[in-house]
């Protein structure tokens, strides 16, 4: 199963990551994707990342961040990440910013993502159930930035046929184990369209950038209520993630 997912991981840069791109300058969309992603060649050939890809309009590649702790089980499949894709970056939509699942408890990772002047913030779930939803809502009120909460599908049907499943959570091959829960969230943290579950949906909204700005008066994390000159903080860029592996 893990050779499975190699096989199926998406190298940056690569042919699969070309294609991306032509669909984001033909849609005129910036994406931000999950992949599994495999390093093809040089150090550290054949890790596995838990990666969160943004792609501009233009379809250029303006942000490649690994999942900085892969957790629990996760750490059996992907390597750890680096603090070289924790920023957020400027697309046509605003400053957009990422993290993966966990990610988003842990309170350095997310005050890094703060300072660096997030809009629009992507909170990327295997399924947004209620303590994701709890985050996701958490991290909108706390950095004063829109969330999108993104949450996939998958029935028991598409389980890998190695792993058996648990009698007592899975009892039909259509039922769902993942259940989506994608969902918009103002600065504010709360709902704007949103949460959608056990079905297949396009949620959609129209974003006030300017609702970010009136919400800092009463709360601003990475402002002046910050106090930067009474606490010293700054994500340390490692540089050593290998030429050739993207942003």
């Amino acid at each position: 199963m893990f050779a499975r997912i190699a096989e199926n991981s998406l190298a940056v840069p690569s042919p699969e990551l070309d294609r991306l791109s032509e669909t984001a300058r033909a849609c005129d969309a910036t994406l931000v994707l999950g992949a599994s992603e495999r390093v093809a060649r040089g150090p550290g050939t054949g890790t596995l990342y838990n990666t969160l890809l943004t792609i501009g309009p233009d379809g250029r590649l303006l942000n490649h961040h690994r999942k900085l702790m892969p957790t629990y089980t996760e750490r059996l499949v992907w390597g750890t990440g680096d603090v070289e894709g924790l920023r957020s970056v400027d697309t046509p939509a605003g400053r957009v910013s990422a993290l993966v699942c966990w990610e988003h408890w842990m309170p350095l990772a997310r005050q890094a993502l703060h300072e660096s002047g997030e809009d629009v913030h992507v909170a990327v779930w295997p399924t947004v159930h209620e303590m994701h939803q709890v985050a996701s809502r958490q991290y909108a009120f706390e950095g004063r930035c829109w969330v999108l909460a993104s949450g996939a599908l998958m029935r028991a049907s598409a389980l890998p046929p190695e792993l058996e499943p648990h009698p007592e959570r899975v009892t039909h091959p259509d039922q769902w184990v993942l259940r989506g829960g994608s969902a918009i969230i103002g600065p504010d943290g709360a709902y704007v369209a949103g949460p959608v579950y056990d079905e297949p949906a396009i949620v959609i909204a129209d974003l006030d950038l300017r609702r970010s700005t009136a919400e800092r008066m009463t709360l601003d994390v990475s402002g002046h209520y910050h106090r930067a000159e009474m606490f010293d903080f700054r994500p340390l860029p490692s540089g050593r993630r290998p030429a050739g592996e993207g942003q």
